[in-house]
């Protein structure tokens, strides 16, 4: 409520104080983002032993389904764009992913599976920063699960994609769907260090589908499988920053601000 001074002659309105904190700008993260960089931070360390560890790696093994499925696909995209042909396709949590293909261009085909499932990674990374993003890539996962387990005939397996489907629609009805974010986020992870999963698990589990690293080595003589690893995980990790420096730049909003623009899109 204004209050004035003085006479009829002359007035001052002195407005009410408002508390609000000060803006960041650039890559300072404001309080409601550094939520998001800690989640990060644990989901970072977690990722690990739900890929390798038994019985852990079990629980996962939808998502790792979808995302040994991405990287597949993006070979087959390559093989089918340098004018190959895909003769078999395997997808497995346990083994690994494997595409055969009759033609087209090696180096390209070889390159799309990493290339692909690092930038989808960032893109699931990105989305985390902001709920509707989250929700758009909700889609993406609930189709990828379900397509990736065309071939499957393990009941456990459709148990638990059953299990992370239904996750994945009740976080939409939670607090505006705002724990989507960390669905995405963990989606992300996996998918954006693949190739780090997959060297990781051909040199320690010796699985029976080679990782492409060692196909590199095979492809190129000279080089060693762990040559092409680093270079592949030192790619990863950079895009992993700019699309986290992307989302911190982007998305500078309250909680509060958020969840509004999240009701207005695909209420539930």
């Amino acid at each position: 409520m204004a209050t004035a001074y003085g006479g009829p002659s002359a007035s001052r309105t002195i407005a009410p104080l408002e508390t609000a904190s000060p803006a960041a700008s650039g890559l300072q993260p404001v309080n409601d983002q550094f939520l998001t960089l800690y989640i990060m931070a644990v989901f970072l360390v977690l990722v690990i032993p739900f890929w390798f560890l038994p019985g852990a790696r079990t629980i996962i093994s939808p998502l790792k389904l979808y995302v040994i499925g991405w990287h597949e696909l993006c070979h087959m995209l390559a093989a089918i764009l340098s004018g190959g042909r895909v003769t078999s396709v395997t997808i497995d949590p346990m083994l690994g992913g494997c595409t055969r293909v009759d033609g087209g261009k090696p180096a390209f085909v070889l390159s799309a599976g990493y290339f692909g499932s690092t930038i989808v990674g960032g893109l699931y990374v990105l989305a985390a920063w902001h709920t509707i993003g989250a929700k758009i890539a909700s889609f993406f996962t609930a189709v990828g699960i379900l397509c990736s387990l065309y071939k499957v005939r393990d009941k456990l397996t459709f148990l638990l994609a059953a299990f992370w489907l239904g996750l994945l629609v009740g976080f939409w009805f939670i607090d505006h769907a705002s724990p989507l974010r960390w669905y995405a986020l963990f989606v992300g992870i996996m998918h954006v260090f693949f190739a780090l999963w997959d060297f990781t698990d051909d040199r320690l589990f010796k699985k029976t589908n080679d990782s492409d690293c060692t196909q590199y080595a095979l492809m190129f003589p000279k080089t060693q499988p762990h040559h092409w690893a680093v270079g592949w995980i030192l790619f990863e990790i950079s895009v992993f920053i700019a699309f986290t420096f992307i989302g911190l730049t982007v998305f500078k909003m309250p909680t509060s601000q958020m969840n509004a623009e999240a009701a207005a899109f695909l209420p539930t």
